[in-house]
């Protein structure tokens, strides 16, 4: 097999997320950008989000420690959100139900069969995931691959594992050496043509933009909004000078909100900001910021930055089928 390079005009752009709604909260302006602008926009995510705490009091029995249906109930959340975006390939890692939601980093829910955690310790896990990624990389054939940084964003087990498989599938999909399903059928591995991918990023929070949120919110509430002082305290920020790539979508932030809303048991919006089930909040925002690890910067504006994800690919922005 010879490795196909990205040359044609259409952008692709194919985002690795944990569990439905993080994909909203963190690029959900960009997904809905890109859409408008003729890219096709693949999402996927890699749990259904099982372990997630309920939000909405009526639907408390879904929950895993209860019914354990939360996880069928937030594949609708993760469809109604999406089609507020305009994103309309969206797949689960492996098929929906393949990997499980591990829960909070320490608790029982790590070992849980199917848990998608496992793959940190048992590399046959880590090798299915793989192999589930590789093969949609290379169906798709993306330019640009979006996940979380080596820490997961704020330590999630999902996350990082997110990370780590995205991560490899990105090396392993330009590689004619490595076949993600060896001893599957010839048909399913003659579809599996390698693909090299011209960028990765992960997603990032800027500490100043944190930290003027983080007044802001305080000011407003009259009190601490957050489980930290200050924004030292918050697991997810990162230094300024870490960030590429600053993306402006005001134009997407009733989209993003309409998707957030969409995502009821796990997110409450309240004015400005929103809450999580775990307690850290962000606003609603419509500026998306983003580390690039693979490949090259393309142009940078006067702050320094990239304005878009495909800069410096030579792509004119035309879907593939126009």
């Amino acid at each position: 097999m010879t490795e196909t390079q990205p040359d044609d005009t259409g952008r692709r752009l194919l985002l690795v997320h944990a569990h439905p709604d993080d994909e909203t909260i963190g690029t959900g302006a960009t997904m809905a950008r890109y859409v408008a602008e003729g890219a096709q926009v693949t999402l996927v995510t890699c749990t259904l989000g099982e372990e997630g705490e309920v939000l909405v009091p009526a639907l408390a029995q879904l929950a895993a420690d209860h019914a354990d249906q939360l996880g069928g109930w937030r594949i609708a959340e993760l469809n109604a959100a999406m089609a507020e975006l305009g994103v309309t390939d969206r797949r689960f890692l492996g098929g929906a139900g393949r990997f499980r939601d591990s829960g909070m980093m320490g608790t029982p829910a790590n070992s849980r069969e199917r848990a998608f955690w496992r793959a940190d310790t048992d590399r046959t896990v880590f090798a299915a995931a793989l192999g589930e990624l590789v093969a949609v990389i290379r169906e798709v054939r993306p330019q640009v691959v979006v996940t979380y940084d080596d820490f997961g964003g704020y330590g999630h087990p999902d996350h990082i594992m997110a990370h780590r498989v995205a991560t490899a599938a990105v090396r392993a999909a330009g590689d004619a050496a490595y076949s993600p399903f060896a001893d599957e059928t010839p048909a399913r591995l003659s579809d599996s043509v390698p693909w090299r991918v011209s960028k990765l990023y992960w997603t990032a929070m800027p500490r100043s933009v944190m930290a003027e949120q983080l007044v802001a919110v305080r000011s407003a509430a009259g009190e601490v909004p957050f489980a930290a002082e200050t924004v030292d305290d918050l697991p997810f920020v990162v230094a300024d000078e870490l960030v590429t790539t600053r993306l402006d979508c005001s134009d997407f932030g009733d989209a993003k909100a309409r998707a957030m809303a969409a995502h009821a048991t796990q997110i409450t919006l309240d004015g400005p900001f929103f809450a999580l089930s775990d307690n850290l909040g962000r606003r609603v925002a419509t500026t998306e910021y983003f580390r690039l690890r693979v490949g090259e910067l393309g142009e940078l504006d006067q702050n320094g930055h990239e304005t878009d994800l495909f800069a410096g690919l030579g792509l004119d922005g035309r879907a593939a089928a126009e």
